[in-house]
């Protein structure tokens, strides 16, 4: 289900997103990825197609939030169930369309989340109380799901990635990684893209699992048992769900994941271009918005997404905003992208309250 980056027919994707990070709520430090290009002469603008780290005047906020707030009248509440109800067939209708051709392969996923890199759990430069959390999460790993046969089982480091529409995300992983015990699971809310997935030359059931599955429906199974994952992914997402419902998604999520396993997501920031170009009559509710296909999404701030991940059980390990100047040289015209990249981890040792919750209901 990972989200298209149009908005009425409009293509605001623009390339591949994860230029510069910054933290705008202080305290960390701003890092170099993919790129080192500051516009520092507001005349040279449309020398280039994009520009990092680009932060907006005070104007500039002003008038995306007085955009918003003039789209701020929700629909009625009748066709606000509609879109809820019918959302399934929108996004399968969206894939029959695109088939795989709308989105790029993420490559860029390797540089912001080394989680998922080639054997990144021996090739990073580690500490001694790393080796530690790596062996408590061994032996938690051995005692959960000894005797449990289920897809991977046998595989020693898994991957999960939610929402993964045509495969833009695993293929790369798949491909990049060498890991051995490498195993990775996806899912997706449109068969439609999950049978896209499975069809794929690149898709190999020795090393993957596709599956088709609603993220809001928390009384689903997924195929894995709790506290068996490394890693879980979700790219453009989340941001898909209504909003009542992204908090029991994130904490069954967290269920899943192994002590020290992490949780990562990148997505819409508020007052992202695709925002602001939502016209009147397409607002659902507060900062989530219906496209002209359908399809949904909603735009974050940071301290909503720590709010959801700190509320499941998660420590943040980062939350950070991603701004971006992209340009059409040809038209004269300047876009500014706004994503939010966070990365929360599952505590090695739960909590005393954590664990008297669950002695009492056993």
């Amino acid at each position: 289900m990972a989200a298209p980056l149009t908005v009425d027919g409009v293509d605001s994707s623009g390339g591949e997103p994860g230029l510069i990070l910054t933290d705008s709520s202080g305290g960390e430090q701003r890092r170099p990825q993919f790129g080192t290009r500051f516009l520092t002469d507001p005349r040279q603008v449309f020398q280039h197609n994009a520009w990092d780290n680009v932060e907006w005047t005070d104007e500039q906020e002003a008038a995306a939030k007085k955009k918003v707030s003039e789209n701020n009248h929700p629909l009625p509440p009748e066709k606000q169930e509609e879109y809820d109800c019918r959302a399934n067939e929108y996004w399968n209708e969206f894939y029959t369309i695109h088939e795989n051709r709308f989105f790029k392969d993420r490559h860029w996923l390797f540089t912001e989340f080394p989680e998922l890199a080639p054997q990144c759990s021996i090739n990073h430069k580690s500490h001694p109380e790393d080796h530690r959390d790596q062996k408590l999460c061994k032996e938690f790993a051995a005692l959960s799901h000894s005797d449990e046969e289920f897809p991977g089982s046998s595989a020693t480091y898994h991957i999960l990635e939610v929402g993964c529409g045509v495969g833009n995300t695993v293929f790369p992983i798949l491909k990049t990684n060498n890991d051995p015990g490498l195993f990775v699971y996806c899912c997706d809310f449109s068969s439609t893209a999950v049978e896209l997935v499975k069809t794929n030359p690149e898709y190999d059931p020795g090393r993957c699992f596709a599956f088709v599955h609603d993220l809001s429906d928390v009384g689903a199974n997924y195929p894995v048992p709790d506290g068996s994952l490394d890693v879980i992914v979700l790219i453009f997402v989340l941001s898909a769900l209504h909003p009542n419902k992204m908090q029991e998604s994130i904490s069954r999520l967290a269920r899943l994941l192994k002590p020290g396993g992490v949780m990562l997501l990148r997505d819409y920031g508020r007052y992202d271009m695709a925002q602001l170009r939502f016209k009147k009559g397409r607002c659902l509710s507060e900062n989530f918005y219906v496209r002209g296909d359908g399809t949904r999404v909603y735009f974050f701030t940071q301290d909503e997404l720590n709010e959801l991940f700190t509320e499941a059980g998660l420590e943040k390990v980062q939350n950070l905003v991603d701004r971006r100047l992209q340009v059409n040289r040809g038209k004269q015209l300047t876009m500014y992208r706004v994503w939010i990249q966070c990365k929360y981890r599952k505590p090695l040792v739960q909590s005393s309250e954590t664990m008297e919750d669950k002695t009492s209901s056993a």
